[in-house]
């Protein structure tokens, strides 16, 4: 079975085909980043207007790298929530109108299920596993029964880690995007420059759960006072002392989860996902098995779209045309068995 699957929650218009929710036939991705750069982040109205231009030229693309055309096709998968409603709108009508007019089945999916199936695009992964998704917009540790049944053990109780790098970077004007721009940063730099802190939350049922504000606070309005005498107070060291505090906070919550569950299985997703410190430092965790998406399926793509569509289809479910785009996912933790 072609899925064709349409990704547009932020600011990548993205469109991708692929064969039995395994392989990549085509992969096209149209950013936005030059656009956004001046703004050091994405400003919603422009990415929803940038995605009405591009969309048509992007899915064109797409068959044409796949050597197909919308008669090969059989089913669309888009993105129906979580992300920017006006970007998401521009996606999922696209797919209505399309699918309509080609009289193929469609199917609205879930974004951040999408981003923890894009490692099975790689390779076969058996479940159960945690899943660890940790992007611009979430922050989620989870344990993964299924593609469509996730239970979320932990999540951030404010910022997610990928705003965290986002805004601190916004802030010193170490580039955009933000995470990227610290990852390449703090490879100069000496991450023993600042002792930020950690966030002290209640036990119990905050034992798998995140918080960024405390750090991003720490970082941006209490540099002197975190500051280690005789190191320099420069953006590299700011973006390695950050960066290490960031991703450990996260890795902390993380082998508690491995700890309680015994599961010793761990996939990742997101654009956070790419960060070269997170990578290398969940790699000493010998023991584990550890799956990582190639890099680039770990920011927005069609690919995880149309893969994980592909299994919706396979067994007979498709979306109304009366699916809405959702910016947020309500009862956020219940809403993943």
């Amino acid at each position: 079975m072609l899925v064709l699957g349409i990704e547009s929650s932020c600011d990548e218009c993205a469109v991708s085909i692929v064969e039995d929710g395994r392989f990549i036939k085509s992969n096209v991705i149209a950013t936005q980043i030059e656009t956004h750069r001046p703004y050091n982040g994405v400003v919603p109205e422009i990415a929803s207007r940038m995605h009405t231009e591009m969309i048509i030229d992007v899915v064109r693309e797409a068959y044409s790298e796949a050597g197909l055309t919308s008669k090969d096709i059989d089913g669309i998968a888009v993105t129906s929530r979580p992300g920017l409603v006006g970007s998401l709108l521009v996606g999922l009508s696209f797919a209505k109108g399309y699918a309509y007019s080609l009289g193929l089945p469609w199917v609205g999916v879930d974004h951040i299920r999408a981003h923890l199936y894009a490692a099975h695009l790689e390779r076969e992964i058996e479940y159960p596993y945690l899943g660890l998704l940790v992007s611009g917009g979430h922050t989620i540790i989870c344990h993964v029964e299924s593609f469509d049944n996730i239970n979320v053990m932990g999540t951030t109780i404010d910022d997610a880690c990928g705003e965290a790098f986002d805004k601190v970077a916004k802030h010193y004007n170490l580039g955009f995007p933000g995470g990227v721009a610290i990852d390449k940063l703090s490879k100069s730099g000496n991450p023993k420059a600042f002792n930020f802190p950690g966030p002290s939350l209640h036990k119990g049922d905050h034992r798998y759960d995140v918080s960024y504000s405390g750090i991003k606070t720490a970082v941006i309005n209490q540099l002197d006072q975190f500051h280690n005498k005789g190191y320099e107070k420069s953006p590299e060291n700011i973006a390695a002392s950050f960066q290490k505090t960031a991703i450990n906070i996260l890795l902390k919550r993380l082998d508690r989860a491995v700890e309680d569950t015994g599961i010793k299985r761990v996939v990742a997703g997101g654009g956070v996902a790419a960060n070269s410190y997170l990578r290398s430092e969940i790699a000493k965790r010998e023991s584990w098995e550890i799956m990582f998406p190639p890099l680039r399926l770990c920011t927005d793509n069609g690919a995880m779209i149309a893969g994980i569509g592909y299994h919706y289809l396979k067994r007979g479910e498709v979306s109304g045309f009366d699916l809405k785009a959702s910016a947020r996912v309500p009862g956020f933790r219940k809403a993943y068995p």
